[in-house]
């Protein structure tokens, strides 16, 4: 088909302008908050650390999905006609898919940074070198963007026999659910990318074993970490949390659900993270804190 419908936004017309509104606030709230966050690690060279650069680079991904999302849905609200092109479809599967798997992979090289950091901080310099740093960074969106390269064109060469997506946007799932052949070649690589997906959470699992164990034995050790590691570990949850529900809704999600609730389910991945880990960053991380406080200080000075 050239063109596909979205009917996840068919009962939401009564209400749209309040939808609207609402979705645009909740954009312009991740761009300001994400924006502010790369502004202050970028410009305070106190902060010039690695964990603070894959925080950087986490909040550069938020920008990422969601520009990939909000931009079609508050032109939905406003539509009458919910549609899109087929070749939108697929760059919107694709940039969500990128943005899945991105956020996984720098969430799992921030564990790796806290390891090192915590469990062997003798050596940390030596090994988080900036080469190292750069190297990991680069595997955080490479990796991302393969991954997402391939499925894409997985899906781009079935036939398709419908063009109807129950959802609001465009995913993997619902677009090979119309093939008209056999997708078991798309269901093995779906399988594949689970399994990284769980060898990724095994490692930040592990990880996060070895710090624990390291400092039960201090007080002042288990404060630090809780300092560092608690918006990472807060930060995966809400990740696994928001994943699960998609993962969930794509495969069993039931049309008794109301559409509002399926909806919620749905996106819940693209909007969450991207304001919470920011906000929860920026309040629990003592450098960025102080460095928000000192703006918002000179701020009221200069206005009075």
């Amino acid at each position: 088909p050239a063109m596909f419908t979205l009917s996840g936004l068919n009962d939401s017309s009564t209400n749209k302008y309040i939808y609207f509104s609402l979705s645009l606030i909740a954009y312009l709230f991740v761009i300001c908050v994400n924006v502010t966050l790369i502004l202050i690690i970028a410009l305070e060279k106190t902060l010039h650390e690695p964990m603070y650069f894959f925080l950087c680079n986490l909040s550069v991904n938020a920008l990422y999905g969601t520009g990939g999302f909000y931009p079609k849905l508050l032109s939905d609200f406003l539509s009458d006609m919910h549609v899109i092109s087929y070749s939108g479809c697929l760059l919107q599967r694709f940039v969500l898919h990128s943005f899945g798997v991105c956020e996984l992979t720098h969430l799992t090289v921030m564990a790796y940074d806290r390891y090192v950091a915590i469990c062997r901080p003798l050596e940390y310099h030596a090994i988080m070198t900036p080469l190292m740093t750069g190297k990991l960074i680069l595997f955080s969106w490479i990796f991302p963007f393969c991954s997402a390269c391939i499925g894409t064109l997985l899906t781009f060469r079935l036939p398709l026999c419908g063009s109807h997506i129950e959802k609001i946007f465009c995913d993997n799932w619902s677009i090979v659910k119309l093939s008209c052949v056999g997708t078991i070649v798309n269901n093995v690589y779906g399988y594949v990318i689970i399994c990284i997906f769980f060898v990724h959470f095994l490692f930040i699992l592990f990880s996060y074993m070895k710090i624990l164990r390291t400092c039960r034995t201090s007080t002042i050790a288990m404060n630090k970490c809780m300092q560092t590691c608690l918006p990472h570990l807060l930060t995966v949850i809400n990740y696994s949390v928001a994943v699960l529900f998609d993962i969930m809704y794509s495969r069993y999600g039931s049309s008794d659900m109301p559409q509002a609730l399926r909806n919620l389910l749905s996106v819940e991945f693209l909007i969450v993270p991207p304001i919470f880990n920011p906000v929860i960053y920026g309040l629990n991380l003592q450098k960025i804190r102080n460095k928000v406080t000192r703006m918002c200080s000179r701020n009221k000075v200069i206005h009075t």
